[in-house]
């Protein structure tokens, strides 16, 4: 037996205060009738008065009081197993953790703001099945597919450039581990965030993009950057910034986002480009974009769910409370 609400029961104290003062009411009575005459001299000339019968009253209608709170509570006991069924879409982040992304165009870096608009999307998430992957110079699966939103967000905190063996940015290896990700006996509810300052001059992303929309994704990008650029700092152990990334020439490398390519690949499979916002419009709009998509159903889990019983406790409430009403307080 259990109780799913129990700060109904702080409601008590009301039913207690009540019971205080039905009590007091009726000896208050009594010392009252007690100033005119002895209240047995009464109690001869008056013998419909019943202060047994006012006490019962008091008594039905406490206990059905009590009975409410119970109700209100939400009286539980007995369980059964249900399977947890819901409809939702199939959506994979790619997120770019190569080295450009530590630029601090967008505030505070690049990578942290792209971390931020991540986390905006698995709070936006309704019954959706959520991958994260990483990529830089090469791509891998940071978290499948799964309903587990908290394990998702543990996972997500972990992501920085130290977890890629090889730097660089590759669109297309993240594009083609997404494609892995997915369901391959469908093509459709699959939807593909792609979160880089697209830093990626080759034309691979353009045609692996293009076989995605062959499986049924539909990609959105998210540009992290700004087209000025910004120079790529290097920090050391303690994340203590020791200078700024040069080439062999000696000259500093500045990173500029490249929001032709993202507009490539997302008109190559129907979704749609934006650029990260301090208010995160953008995620906002591609929400409203894939919430008319259609969904599919997605099973979960066997859970323990409890069964509720507050109906009797309720139940003997209304007979307590409708025998009070209907009790007179006084003898035939």
């Amino acid at each position: 037996m259990r109780f799913a609400e129990p700060i109904h029961f702080l409601l008590m104290l009301l039913v207690g205060l009540l019971f205080l003062f039905a009590f007091w009411a009726i000896a208050r009575k009594k010392k009252l009738l007690a100033r005119f005459a002895d209240i047995p001299l009464i109690m001869k000339n008056a013998p419909y008065i019943s202060f047994a019968r006012q006490r019962t009253k008091a008594i039905l209608l406490i206990i059905g009081m009590a009975l409410i709170v119970v109700a209100l509570a939400r009286l539980q006991f007995g369980t059964h197993l249900e399977k947890l069924k819901r409809e939702g879409l199939d959506i994979v982040v790619a997120l770019d953790i190569s080295t450009s992304m530590l630029a601090q165009d967008i505030k505070p870096d690049r990578l942290t703001k792209a971390k931020q608009e991540v986390q905006g999307i698995i709070d936006r998430l309704k019954g959706d099945r959520f991958g994260l992957i990483a990529f830089a110079g090469n791509a891998f699966t940071q978290c499948p597919l799964t309903l587990d939103y908290a394990s998702a967000r543990l996972l997500l905190g972990a992501m920085d450039p130290s977890s890629a063996a090889v730097q660089g940015t590759s669109i297309a290896s993240a594009l083609e581990v997404a494609t892995r990700m997915y369901d391959q006996e469908t093509k459709k509810h699959k939807v593909l965030l792609l979160l880089t300052d697209g830093e990626d001059h080759s034309e691979a992303a353009e045609k692996t993009a293009t076989l995605a929309r062959q499986q049924g994704i539909k990609i959105y990008t998210v540009g992290i950057g700004n087209p000025n650029g910004e120079p790529i700092p290097i920090v050391d152990r303690n994340g203590k910034q020791v200078g700024y990334k040069k080439d062999n020439n000696g000259e500093v490398v500045v990173s500029r986002l490249n929001d032709e390519i993202l507009k490539k690949i997302s008109q190559a499979t129907g979704g749609k480009y934006y650029a990260a916002t301090a208010g995160e419009l953008e995620l906002d709009a591609i929400f409203e974009e894939i919430s008319d998509d259609e969904k599919k159903e997605i099973e979960g889990t066997l859970v323990t769910r409890y069964d509720d019983r507050f109906q009797w406790p309720l139940l003997f409430a209304l007979f307590l409370v409708v025998g009070e009403f209907f009790l007179s307080e006084r003898k035939k």
